[in-house]
């Protein structure tokens, strides 16, 4: 599969357009990201039509607390990425150099239909970031607003302005992980940079109508300083508005960070402190058992709206339309009538085509 974003140098080698990165590179050879590569004097995509694998997952494991709560969707990843994170909790996938770990395949045709008799209400790309798949996740995306099924973007936000548009029209959310609020945690840590992140996360919220939450992975005495939070939190409310629901999870030692301990909870505990106290009205911890970290409160009366523990909704207080049924005012996300919620199950599925190739 051609990809969309590159243009060829005068030296003979071609440059990738994608993202900051802006690899260049010779024939044969692959970017950073390992799936797109020099191939015939083009740029091509690897991976299309591949993946590591589908799962059926609560829409809170994306996390997204405030899109469609209770409902179920269709995951999947490839295999790569564009950033180099020392701490990737997927690196099997996303570090994966060995086209072996593609072992389900499916046409984005057969995902929309696949996520209809699943009865999920939604499809999203995460365990690698999309952006590296951009054009597969797009064809999907068509795929699934032809049949009704929602599409969701897992990602670290690190693409360029260009295919962001392009991408960011055919979803209908995303989370966005900001890793950390340094420019020095991005480069020394990620392999990126701070800012082309932040462009994104403006660019979702003041330009597209697609639903954004963010998450936070917090590593001890890496990204967890009272100050970093606060600057965090303080760019949030005054760039992207209070209403805007951040995600504070755990960190657990993996890849090249195994000497690291695991986030405590009281950590977890005073990131959620800080950002109310900066003006947040939607602050979540994650990846623990936290009955209050996980729960949505009214802004407006402050009771619970949606009690949470982990991926389990224990009681639901909203109107159809995302109304407060205590006090009326309208919650900030995409909602509809609240059924019997998913839960937190996590349901592998296979998906493999024996057809060769895709529209």
């Amino acid at each position: 599969m051609e990809g969309r974003w590159w243009h060829r140098l005068e030296d003979g080698r071609i440059q990738c357009d994608l993202c900051p990165r802006d690899c260049r590179l010779h024939e044969g050879q692959r970017g950073l990201c390992f799936v797109r590569q020099m191939e015939g004097g083009r740029m091509v995509l690897t991976t299309y039509g591949r993946s590591s694998g589908f799962c059926v997952d609560p829409v809170e494991k994306k996390p997204l607390n405030h899109f469609y709560p209770g409902s179920s969707i269709l995951s999947f990843g490839t295999a790569g990425c564009n950033l180099a994170c020392k701490f990737c909790q997927n690196w099997d996938i996303s570090k994966s150099r060995e086209m072996d770990r593609l072992q389900d395949a499916a046409s984005p045709q057969a995902i929309a239909d696949a996520a209809l008799r699943l009865g999920c209400d939604s499809v999203a790309f995460t365990y690698n970031d999309p952006v590296i798949f951009a054009e597969y996740a797009m064809d999907i995306a068509d795929a699934c607003r032809a049949k009704g099924v929602k599409t969701v973007a897992v990602t670290a936000g690190y693409i360029h302005a260009e295919p962001r548009r392009a991408f960011y029209e055919k979803m209908d959310a995303a989370n966005v992980d900001l890793k950390g609020f340094t420019d020095e945690f991005y480069f020394k840590v990620c392999g990126g940079r701070l800012q082309p992140v932040l462009d994104t996360l403006e660019y979702l919220v003041h330009k597209t109508r697609v639903w954004t939450e963010i998450t936070t992975l917090l590593i001890p005495g890496k990204n967890d300083t009272d100050e970093e939070l606060e600057a965090e939190c303080r760019w949030i409310r005054e760039r992207l508005g209070r209403d805007v629901p951040l995600h504070f999870t755990a960190f657990h030692p993996d890849w090249k960070m195994t000497d690291v301990a695991r986030t405590p909870a009281a950590t977890l505990t005073r990131a959620r402190e800080i950002a109310q106290r900066e003006g947040l009205h939607y602050v979540y911890t994650g990846n623990v058992h936290d009955e209050s970290g996980g729960s949505t409160y009214c802004p407006s009366c402050m009771k619970p709206l949606i009690v949470r523990d982990w991926y389990d909704i224990r009681a639901y207080h909203l109107t159809d339309q995302g109304a407060c049924a205590h006090c009326g005012a309208r919650l900030p996300g995409r909602f509809k009538k609240f059924g019997k919620p998913f839960g937190p199950r996590r349901i592998p599925v296979r998906l493999q085509q024996q057809e060769k190739t895709f529209p």
